[in-house]
């Protein structure tokens, strides 16, 4: 009959022949007979042809990361001197899992591979040569681009015998790895778990700001229970007092007291003794209602906890260790080494140190491409490197660690250095530096990150196009992170990297500009100023604060959001926040501050994504939604809109400027009562329950005209006027 169709699903890897290295032949066993029948060559074949498993391929691909990162990890072990040959029956180990496993999958000329290389393995030393670990690694190279082809997609094709290739022996059943056993989940499940954790701290938050709404009125029910209480003994000695002068009286006159007189100050008493059990009553719901809300506090703050904790362990499912890209790192570092014929060696240092699989995701790129100019820019070739008493082999350093809440990175390598010279005359050409004017090495050094800025002398397919460190300098930024680099000729080159941990959750100042609440990542804020209205006018006419010898350029924050005209409202005090990212500082005044909070992040839609800047959206305790903000990064993006400078000194016009009333008073009628009719008349209101809480809110801002009462606990209405009159800053 005919022979059998191929399978529908066939290796992506089938494109091109399995090429086994040279290296590889010697070991393999002879090649079989001539007289071979065809039936046997054609069963042959068939087994080399792949027959993947729709089901079991994802399954395999997941597992063949992890082992072609532990083949990786031991093959470095093994190439050390004195490793032993404890790499090399842990490689033996590994080889036989892989090549298992992928013939239990369907991908056969993948697992012809893997056994080539196992079978060379059989006859290895307990040292290899340093040859042998080149062709070592250009194998797992090989398979590392199978592995890519089969997670591409499927495209039919069948694969030629190489005579190479040693018959395979059969495999009962996937082998099993060692350690702890593992539950692969999807990545976007994790992240909807993570989400709706978030939409629950969010519901918390919101329920918070209404236990504190209730704890504040049940404070007002006690000041008014208590004072209810005053006045209706007030009311009793009043009454008890005009009943016994009624009686005093009477009996002066000689006269014989009305029982119907008698019986309506009985009742009288009767009255007030009622009201008095009925404040009693109310004072006992007060109470009750009291303890209640303590106990729901007692219960909202376990809830919290508990929520805080499965956020947390959902969180930890997102880290990944930096080492899971370290294999592909060090390919980066060895195929460009080879490539431009220049001796380099890579060695990660804290690859344990785990962070959000999303943050190395959207960074693994710019790695990359820091680590290809590390090879093509800083080390330089063999004959510059002994003239210079260098070693041969360049040395590149990768740090990991962790610092805070901040993942720090930093990239050191032992070339020649940023040459200065030549990035100030190529700036000098581009016309970024005027001819003549003086710059440090710093702002040299900052100029490599301008887009299409380059010193290469020629173009080639890894470097020179001047597309890169930009790229990178706006990756680390869209991160809410900061770039820096330092250099020293001849030593090599420097950069340290700080990124957030996650990108999930994160500690963020919230602050009001423009009546809209926006939130900053703490990490960017080096200090939060307050000051007096007269010291922010010098700082605008100066254009900038110093701190710390540092110079801060001062922004308006509305204007760096695209109002260039934002009106900045007049207060006796500002908030100025002072911001760094990299080597790049600003200070930002805002409106007022919210405080310190920890936000869950939110993607933002396709139309804000774009925007520089803004780095997505939180939704707050009051359902307001907040957008995160990077000023350091709103800085290069307003710089394209011409600033108003007179604009910055007008008063605002706005409702923030309207007339402002405070109601100072110890009844919770007559505050909400008047505040409405004020407001309905268009003023701004304040409400404080006695002088002293006046006092404390005037700390912050004083109003046009104060409403206070005359008799009020703590501090009445006399003493209020005092203490304003003693004030320099109240008296007006």
């Amino acid at each position: 009959g005919e022979e059998p169709a191929a399978p529908a699903v066939a290796s992506a890897a089938a494109d091109e022949p399995v090429a086994v290295p040279e290296v590889f032949v010697a070991a393999a066993p002879e090649a079989p007979p001539a007289a071979e029948s065809a039936a046997e060559s054609d069963r042959r074949k068939l087994r080399l042809a792949d027959d993947v498993d729709p089901l079991l391929l994802p399954v395999f691909l997941e597992e063949a990361d992890d082992l072609m990162r532990e083949i990786n990890a031991q093959l470095r072990a093994w190439s050390e001197p004195g490793a032993g040959s404890a790499p090399r029956d842990s490689l033996k180990r590994l080889l036989h899992t892989f090549k298992g496993s992928a013939r239990m999958a369907g991908a056969m000329g993948l697992g012809e591979v893997v056994h080539a290389i196992e079978a060379r393995f059989a006859s290895a030393r307990e040292a290899p040569a340093a040859e042998f670990i080149d062709e070592l690694y250009a194998s797992l190279d090989r398979c590392a681009a199978l592995i890519e082809r089969l997670r591409a997609g499927p495209e039919p094709a069948a694969v030629p015998e190489s005579e190479a290739v040693p018959e395979a022996q059969p495999v009962a059943a996937m082998a099993e790895t060692e350690g702890a056993q593992l539950l692969r989940v999807r990545a976007e499940l994790v992240d909807r778990f993570v989400n709706d954790a978030g939409e629950i701290s969010i519901s918390r938050l919101r329920i918070e700001a209404e236990m504190r709404q209730l704890r504040s009125s049940l404070r007002d029910l006690t000041d008014n229970v208590i004072r209810l209480r005053g006045q209706l003994r007030e009311l009793e000695i009043q009454t008890e007092s005009t009943t016994q002068a009624q009686l005093h009286d009477t009996e002066a006159r000689g006269e014989e007291f009305d029982p119907l007189e008698l019986d309506r100050y009985t009742r009288a008493q009767e009255l007030t003794r009622m009201i008095a059990e009925s404040v009693n009553d109310v004072a006992t719901v007060q109470q009750s209602l009291l303890r209640h809300l303590d106990a729901a506090e007692s219960t909202l703050n376990v809830q919290g906890r508990l929520n805080r904790d499965m956020q947390q362990g959902l969180m930890s499912v997102r880290m990944v260790p930096f080492a899971s890209i370290a294999d592909r790192l060090h390919r980066i570092v060895r195929q460009t080494a080879k490539e431009l014929g220049k001796p380099a060696s890579l060695a990660i240092r804290g690859g344990q140190v785990e962070l959000d699989r999303g943050v190395l995701d959207r960074m693994v790129g710019s790695f990359e491409h820091l680590l290809r100019n590390a090879v093509s820019h800083g080390i330089e070739d063999t004959a510059r490197r002994r003239s210079g008493a260098k070693p041969a082999i360049g040395e590149i350093e990768l740090t990991v660690g962790q610092a805070g809440s901040e993942l720090a990175i930093e990239l050191a390598d032992d070339g020649g250095g940023l040459d200065y010279e030549r990035i100030r005359a190529r700036a000098i050409e581009a016309g970024l530096l005027p001819a003549g004017a003086p710059a440090g090495r710093d702002a040299l050094a900052q100029l490599i990150f301008r887009p299409g800025f380059s010193t290469a002398t020629e173009v080639s397919a890894i470097s020179g196009r001047g597309v890169g460190m930009d790229v990178v300098r706006d990756a680390v930024q869209s991160l809410g992170g900061r770039i820096e680099v330092s250099s020293e000729p001849g030593a090599g080159t420097r950069f340290r990297i700080h990124l957030p941990m996650t990108l999930a959750v994160m500690q963020s100042l919230l602050v009001r500009a423009a009546e809209r609440t926006y939130a900053i990542p703490s990490a960017m804020i080096e200090q939060v100023m307050e000051i007096k209205a007269g010291a922010l006018a010098s700082v605008r006419e100066q254009g900038s604060v110093e701190w710390l010898d540092n110079r801060y350029p001062y922004h308006y924050l509305p204007c760096l959001l695209g109002d260039p005209a934002a009106p900045v409202p007049e207060r006796t005090y500002h908030c100025l926040l002072l911001a760094r990212a990299g080597t790049q500082r600003i200070a930002v005044e805002v409106d007022s501050l919210r405080g310190n909070q920890e936000i869950v992040v939110k993607k933002t839609a396709p139309q804000l994504a774009r925007i520089l800047g803004i780095t997505g959206a939180t939704v707050l305790g009051d359902g307001e939604i907040a957008l995160i903000l990077n000023p350091v990064a709103l800085v290069g993006r307003a710089a394209d809109v011409p600033l108003d400078a007179d604009a910055q000194r007008r008063p605002a016009a706005s409702a923030d400027m309207r007339p402002s009333v405070m109601v100072v008073d110890d009844s919770l009628t007559v505050r909400k009562i008047t505040g409405r009719l004020l407001e309905r008349e268009g003023y701004r209101v304040l409400t404080a329950r006695d002088g002293v809480d006046a006092l404390d809110q005037m700390a912050t801002e004083v109003p046009d005209v104060i409403l206070a009462d005359i008799e009020m606990p703590r501090m009445d209405g006399f003493a209020l006027a005092r203490n304003m009159r003693a004030s320099h800053r109240l008296r007006r």
